[in-house]
């Protein structure tokens, strides 16, 4: 399911008013109302919008000052404004670029060169986060390859010597019992030298300390492993891959923040694998999807844990849980992956809105509003899939993805 894009028409005049909300909720925008520019920039604290549709003429501020705000503002900055005026002087069409507005509409206004223009913006704007997003794990995937690449090297030659290492200490340590068992064992010097040592400790502890470094080295080898698979800098074009391998190793990367807490359990993640899970796609990009689907469902779970917390009267254990399951349709054309868990869940007003562009249900600096975004624009356009979302508040939400086994170079 995806959401419409929202708009907020800033207008004093009813007139106007009426005619614009006409025109947008006919072609399925959502449409919110200011009637000045004080009152425009309060709603902006609250919900932000795809586009902005600012009158000039206003009581109190007017629209080139609103604008100006707006554009010093942070988390409104990057908002499109499209100005609306009677003012056909080039000196207010310059001046309302300069402080940030993006296009003009001229009154008496014309439904059809409304629609043009907020449709124009609207793409162009999609398309820059797509590039800015596109640039930015591009950036990522060099940086993440390149420690991954230098990471390797050396941690083979840890990993590789360990055995010898331990091959090494047990042949010293039984050479240490034979002289303890054929020399005297009344030699001063060497039971010093034992008490100061601890040798008894020593013997103990020596193999289960290089059975410990094994198993980091072999922890870091997995996740040098899951860097490459997820970074895959050799896979930016369309490749035939198994998601499984692309899964697992997002999970690897996650594996801190399902580790268990202070406040809750560990999260199990249940598997339901179809051997038929190998498809054409550009591996990066769906990996990047996996991220931010994981991401939000663990914490969507770390949001009710903090719910729970937060009514005495609860009784009821918490198990968290993401189950994920992937199994072709019937006809074997795609490939489902559905994601669940057992989070907080969502209302129907959030889900409506789940997709859009900078919408986000957490608190300021702690979510940008675009990871389901993009992960809809890579598995809808780039892919030719679907994403959709249901959920239910207080039990938990399910992401459905279907992808094509084959790709259509267009």
């Amino acid at each position: 399911m995806k959401s419409s894009h929202s708009i907020l028409i800033v207008d004093d005049n009813l007139t106007n008013i009426k005619l614009l909300l006409d025109i947008l909720t006919q072609s399925g925008f959502r449409v919110s109302i200011a009637k000045s520019g004080e009152n425009a920039l309060l709603k902006l604290q609250e919900n932000l919008p795809d586009l902005i549709l600012l009158d000039v003429m206003m009581p109190g501020i007017d629209g080139f000052e609103t604008c100006r705000q707006l554009k010093e503002n942070p988390k409104t900055k990057d908002i499109p404004v499209i100005f609306m005026t009677a003012l056909s002087e080039l000196v207010n069409k310059v001046k309302g670029l300069q402080v940030g507005g993006v296009d003009y509409i001229t009154k008496p206004i014309e439904p059809e060169e409304v629609l043009a223009r907020i449709n124009v913006h609207l793409q162009l704007r999609k398309i820059q986060l797509q590039l800015i997003q596109t640039e930015k794990m591009s950036s990522l995937g060099q940086l993440v390859g390149g420690v991954a690449h230098e990471i390797n090297n050396p941690i083979n030659f840890i990993y590789g010597n360990i055995f010898y290492a331990q091959q090494y200490v047990g042949d010293l340590l039984k050479t240490v019992k034979l002289y303890e068992q054929y020399l005297p064992p009344d030699i001063p010097e060497l039971e010093q030298w034992s008490e100061e040592i601890d040798l008894a400790f020593l013997k103990n502890d020596l193999p289960h300390l290089l059975s410990s470094m094994e198993a980091g080295a072999n922890r870091i080898r997995d996740l040098v492993r899951s860097l490459r698979v997820f970074s895959r800098l050799d896979e930016a074009q369309l490749k035939t891959v198994d998601l499984k391998e692309g899964i697992e190793s997002t999970l690897m990367l996650l594996s801190h923040r399902l580790k268990s807490t202070s406040h809750r359990p560990e999260i199990q993640v249940i598997r339901d694998y179809d051997e038929l899970a190998t498809i054409e796609c550009y591996a990066s990009e769906i990996n990047q999807v996996f991220i931010h689907l994981f991401n939000n469902a663990i914490d969507a779970i770390d949001s009710k844990v903090i719910l729970l917390q937060n009514k005495p009267n609860t009784q009821k254990i918490f198990n968290p849980k993401i189950t994920i399951k992937i199994e072709p349709i019937i006809d074997k054309s795609k490939l489902i992956i559905n994601i669940s868990d057992n989070g907080i869940g969502m209302s129907p007003e959030v889900i409506r809105r789940s997709f859009d562009q900078f919408f986000t249900t957490k608190p300021v600096g702690q979510g940008t509003g675009l990871g389901l975004a993009i992960a809809y624009a890579i598995v809808v356009d780039k892919h030719r899939g679907t994403l959709t979302c249901s959920s239910e508040v207080g039990e938990g939400s399910d992401f459905t993805i279907t992808l094509p086994f084959y790709q259509q170079i267009s």
